[in-house]
């Protein structure tokens, strides 16, 4: 059922329904008029005529016949318009409009009463008459016909407005409200040609002034921006999951190729046990290539699918601190400083570990010096509205030419056995940040300055991401430098 017609039904039912209470009300308060004017009557007329009974009593006590003639005829001349009854000791006299003899009358009141008799109704007042040597009662009737009839005409007209209001706001209702929903239509067949699944096409919905109208369509389009937006995320995801499955099946079909050489020669019965050995430590080369690049690629994938939820303020002065103490565990020949002070940023906490956890690992894998000594020193600090976190070596250093390319998916200098996205992940995670990352070489000597500038936490965007997070998905040839954000 439409809108409309609901609407129409509901006034059509309800304006009757008030009409008729509000007749009720106002016949209740016609009623009390009409009897207050009618007992008002009776008392004036009463009173006017108390002191002809009282004369008429006192004839009738004296035993006169002529003057109670007399005053009996003055008395119902006096009455008027209403009816009179004057019980007394010696008899009742009655004059003019009145309930039959038969009917019974009430006791004696103050207010006027209804007497019922004939199928007729009469309001009906006594007062007392006393005087010297005399008492009685004094009746005063006057039909009520004239209110009754009165009251019947406006409950008449009444029901004949209620009857008349039911069709015609019924009517005035519908009108009105197709009128009022015409909008709502429109942005209902507006909405109903749109699927997200098959066009990019959205909602235009020009406002109505409606209020209503206007939010439901703003909610619509708040809908269709989630949709849209939850749409992409999906397929940012599938691509994630392709391209780690087709980066883990690449990358990984030469070393478990390697490992089942080297397994096919260790099942080799002949094989002296100085080659056996080698072969060993190659698997475990190898083996532990496969399971560092497992990791970084997941975490490749964790980065571009984390949300903007996930971030918070953090002191990037504490995660050094822990992510120091890590590496001195796993690596207690080399010498690990730190300086730093708190640096407050908005970030995602497993991400700035990754980055620091893979700067370290790289310092600690290619920044050896000549007898192999590792001196590695990290700082973290404030400088002009970001945090920079530096990480020196005293290895060989890098070329110029070549301080981009390291930045690459799977670059691996000569002789590296890892995974070749430590320094890429790096790279995410300082572009998912809003920062930067680049290389230099060491101050006061050989090695090499790895520098992250993050947007310190006053100066970072709330609840924003970059708008490309690709770097599981994008293709090897991409540079580091496409990913950068302007810092």
């Amino acid at each position: 059922m439409r809108l409309a017609t609901r609407i129409a039904l509901a006034v059509g039912v309800t304006v009757p329904l008030l009409v008729l209470a509000c007749g009720w009300l106002l016949l209740t308060l016609v009623a009390r008029d009409l009897h207050h004017a009618e007992d008002s009557h009776l008392r004036s007329r009463a009173t006017a005529v108390a002191q002809d009974a009282r004369t008429l009593l006192r004839a009738a006590a004296n035993d006169r016949p002529s003057a109670e003639e007399n005053r009996q005829r003055r008395l119902f001349n006096s009455a008027l318009d209403v009816g009179v009854r004057l019980v007394g000791p010696d008899g009742t006299y009655s004059g003019g409009p009145q309930p039959d003899p038969s009917v019974a009358l009430p006791a004696v009141t103050r207010a006027p009463v209804t007497v019922r008799g004939g199928g007729r109704s009469w309001r009906a007042y006594a007062l007392p008459v006393t005087g010297a040597q005399v008492s009685g009662t004094l009746w005063v009737f006057e039909p009520d016909t004239a209110s009754r009839a009165q009251i019947a005409l406006v409950r008449k007209r009444v029901v004949t407005t209620a009857l008349l209001a039911a069709p015609l706001c019924a009517l005035l209702a519908w009108a009105i409200a197709s009128a009022a929903t015409r909008p709502l239509g429109r942005l209902r067949k507006a909405a109903a040609g749109l699927d997200p699944r098959t066009t990019s096409v959205r909602l235009e919905h020009r406002p109505t002034g409606i209020v209503e109208v206007d939010d439901l369509a703003a909610t619509l389009r708040t809908v269709l921006a989630r949709y849209d937006e939850q749409a992409a995320r999906t397929a940012e995801a599938l691509d994630t999951a392709r391209s780690f499955s087709a980066a883990a099946s690449h990358e990984l079909r030469n070393p478990l190729m390697s490992m089942g050489t080297n397994l096919d020669v260790l099942a080799h019965p002949a094989l002296p046990g100085a080659e056996r050995a080698e072969v060993v430590a190659d698997l475990r080369r190898e083996h532990g290539r496969l399971l560092g690049m497992l990791v970084a690629l997941r975490e490749l994938g964790r980065g571009d699918l984390v949300e903007a939820d996930a971030f918070r303020a953090l002191d990037v002065a504490e995660v050094a601190d822990a992510a120091v103490a890590e590496a001195r565990r796993h690596a207690p020949d080399a010498v690990i400083n730190l300086r730093a002070e708190p640096a407050p940023v908005r970030g995602w906490e497993p991400g700035i570990r990754i980055l620091l956890d893979n700067l370290l690992g790289n310092a600690l894998a290619h920044g050896r010096d000549a007898r192999g000594r590792a001196e590695i020193t990290v700082g973290v600090g404030l400088a002009g509205g970001h945090v920079l976190i530096t990480v020196d070596d005293r290895g060989p250093g890098i070329a110029p030419d070549a301080r981009q390319e390291v930045f690459r998916r799977f670059h691996r200098g000569p002789g590296s056995t890892g995974s070749g996205l430590g320094l890429t992940l790096v790279a995410q995670q300082a572009a998912l940040h809003r920062g930067s990352v680049e290389l230099a070489g060491a101050t006061g000597g050989a090695g090499t300055r790895c520098t992250v500038r993050l947007p310190a936490l006053d100066a970072a965007p709330e609840g924003e991401l970059p708008a490309r997070r690709d770097w599981l998905t994008v293709t090897a040839e991409r540079s580091q430098g496409s990913h950068k954000e302007p810092s």
